[in-house]
């Protein structure tokens, strides 16, 4: 029987740590997975307005097979200097990659970002030329550990899900031959997280232990093909999207990762309705820690570890959601 890991958290996978940041006034902030060491990865890109960083760099034929860190931030284009923060810090340390490693050469930190649209909920965003977020990713890099605040945090501080105040989520399994799968998500989306005219969410049967609080649709509940229910109206470009990140113990390749997270996407339609829409910058990473072989046979163990990360992803879209209210 799978269960949750011991804290329900991403980093439930050895080898990870989670810090974030926020600015108070500006409402918003940022949230940063580190690597303890390289972590093989992989992306997927399915809303119409995304914003990211080094997500090419991803892809199986180029150089650079693993990274240090993920970045998610709010800020949209500003946030992507949440990673200027983190790559300097990492930098410092001598972390990242290098073609010969020289001293007097110094290593190029591997930190590709996703970034949400929380603009227009209300902070004071009058910083000029001085935007918070490198200084966020550099705070949110120095607080991570195996512990972090889930809902209103880090890069889901400032964020909205439909109607209701969105926030950070993070959930795990493990499975009963020892698989583990992490993710975590700041949820800003167009899209209701809640089934119209409830308070259930659209991903209560995937729902453990009432981790984001037990309600069930009532008896015989249909939901209208045109009923969107608590989802934002009149939206505009940019000012939604759902950006996470998923890990595993076990080895993958480049292209094993973009697989899980091609097949991890179906959480983000299990948890949000509508999805993936024109306005929407719906982005989710796939790291491997690489603690453990991928099991044989392994076309049948990587669908086993995507629809892990997909079920487990839609768990921590609601669990962030319902920690935020």
């Amino acid at each position: 029987m799978s269960q949750p890991g011991q804290k329900n958290l991403i980093t439930d996978i050895p080898g990870l740590r989670v810090g974030n940041a926020h600015d108070e006034a500006a409402l918003t902030g940022a949230t940063v997975i580190a690597c303890e060491t390289p972590c093989v990865a992989g992306v997927a890109v399915a809303g119409g307005g995304p914003g990211t960083r080094e997500t090419d760099l991803l892809s199986a034929d180029k150089l650079v097979d693993a990274v240090n860190a993920i970045v998610l931030s709010g800020g949209s284009a500003y946030g992507l200097a949440a990673a200027d923060g983190v790559a300097a810090l990492l930098g410092a340390r001598g972390q990242g990659f290098a073609m010969v490693d020289r001293p007097d050469v110094p290593k190029t930190p591997i930190v590709p970002a996703a970034i949400l649209y929380d603009l227009a909920n209300g902070g004071d965003k009058a910083w000029q030329e001085t935007p918070p977020y490198q200084a966020l990713g550099r705070a949110a890099l120095d607080a991570a550990g195996p512990d972090f605040k889930l809902g209103r945090a880090g890069a889901g501080f400032g964020a909205r899900a439909g109607q209701h105040r969105g926030g950070l989520g993070s959930a795990s399994i493990v499975t009963g031959d020892g698989l583990s799968i992490g993710a975590i998500t700041a949820v800003n989306s167009f899209g209701s997280v809640y089934m119209p005219g409830t308070d259930a969410f659209w991903a209560w049967p995937f729902e453990i232990d009432q981790e984001f609080g037990g309600t069930r649709p009532p008896a015989n509940y249909a939901a209208d093909a045109e009923d969107w229910g608590a989802a934002k109206q009149n939206p505009q470009l940019r000012e939604n999207t759902t950006i996470a990140c998923v890990a595993t113990d076990v080895a993958l390749t480049p292209g094993q990762a973009s697989r899980v997270a091609q097949m991890a996407l179906s959480g983000f339609a299990r948890a949000i309705r509508p999805v993936f829409a024109p306005f929407d910058g719906d982005v989710v990473f796939v790291l491997s820690t690489a603690q453990q072989p991928l099991p044989e046979p392994t076309p049948l163990a990587l669908a086993r570890i995507g629809e892990l990360a997909a079920g487990t992803l839609a768990r921590a879209i609601a669990r962030g959601v319902h920690e935020a209210q």
